[in-house]
């Protein structure tokens, strides 16, 4: 899935709602860039108005341990899906994302994502690294 060449995949459902399409993939290990991407993102609904939009991704964290025991790397799954979204579009996300979770593999931790809080590096990681991260 993300093989060794990406950092980081960003998926979205296509303009007319019926699949889901790769928006972008990148090694940029910057995590503001791709946070940026996901608070910036915007979805047309039915009725053809742009709004906040919801996006899927999956990211490879990579963290050091408190302990000094080395790296370690997570693929971790995210579901964007901002509180000011949509209805529709985060009605038709959420009914989605079990199905592109089965599709995707090597996937360590999930997270659901409804602000720009809930994506800060230091809160992923602490919970990616289930609080082991130095």
């Amino acid at each position: 899935m993300l093989s060794k060449k990406y950092k980081y995949i960003i998926f979205k459902l296509s303009d007319d709602f019926k699949e889901i399409v790769i928006e972008e993939a990148s090694d940029d290990k910057d995590w503001d860039n791709f946070r940026e991407k996901l608070i910036k993102s915007t979805t047309k609904n039915k009725s053809g108005v742009v709004g906040k939009g919801c996006r899927y991704a999956v990211y490879d964290f990579e963290y050091s341990l408190a302990t000094g025991d080395g790296v370690r790397n997570k693929i971790t799954f995210i579901a964007w899906s901002p509180d000011d979204a949509g209805v529709q579009p985060k009605m038709i996300y959420a009914s989605s994302k079990e199905a592109l979770k089965r599709s995707l593999t090597g996937i360590a931790t999930e997270l659901q994502a409804n602000d720009a809080d809930d994506i800060e590096h230091d809160t992923i990681v602490k919970t990616v690294s289930k609080g082991l991260a130095g």
